[in-house]
């Protein structure tokens, strides 16, 4: 992220797009409910090492590997987030301190953080669980908006194209020299991506 960008969004604080949370040595223990909401919502912007208030308290230089590592272990730990969602995390230098920033896209899926459904407003993120009408909403808008969440019964593994399997790949390596999907299969990585769905209407 660009430098100026980054002092706008400082600069303009929380919101329905955006969380900062302190994380000077550890991450925050609502952290994962912030990402599931962005999922869950329209995606959004969080800065480890930001105070509330927007001012820069940075990541413990000490601590920045071990964050980075428990946040990709948890991200990818369906006890933690369900599905499991890949998040790359990028390292600002500002004012001579280390912030983390991640970009939340909007998920096709509705996930869960340790089994809970969380949604996104003005306020901050909103356990919505044990509200049916909120739930239902939710499935409903993404149904709604990505065809991913479309099932085609009648589509065989032939009718798609390998090629793009092949850049997909390629992209996810690129993220992370370890991704998982190297080594899966093509009905696997589908699988992994949330692609492949079962109809038991």
């Amino acid at each position: 992220m660009e430098t100026q960008k980054l002092k706008e969004i400082l600069i303009s604080g929380e919101s329905l797009n955006v969380e900062f949370k302190q994380s000077k040595s550890s991450l925050n223990k609502d952290t994962f409910e912030t990402v599931c909401a962005f999922l869950n919502r329209k995606g959004g912007h969080l800065f480890l090492g930001v105070k509330d208030d927007g001012e820069i308290v940075g990541v413990h230089e000490g601590a920045i590997a071990e964050v980075k590592k428990d946040f990709v272990t948890a991200m990818n730990n369906p006890q933690k987030i369900n599905p499991t969602f890949y998040l790359s995390i990028e390292e600002i230098k500002l004012n001579d301190k280390t912030i983390l920033y991640i970009y939340v896209p909007e998920s096709s899926q509705v996930h869960r953080c340790a089994g809970k459904i969380f949604d996104r407003n003005e306020d901050g993120d909103l356990n919505i669980t044990e509200n049916t009408n909120l739930v239902s909403e939710m499935y409903i808008r993404k149904q709604s908006s990505y065809t991913e969440n479309v099932i085609y019964p009648y589509v065989q593994m032939d009718d798609l194209r390998s090629d793009l399997l092949i850049i997909v790949r390629k992209l996810a390596s690129n993220q992370r020299s370890d991704h998982p999907w190297e080594k899966l299969s093509d009905l696997e990585l589908l699988k992994s991506a949330g692609l492949y769905l079962k109809d038991f209407h």
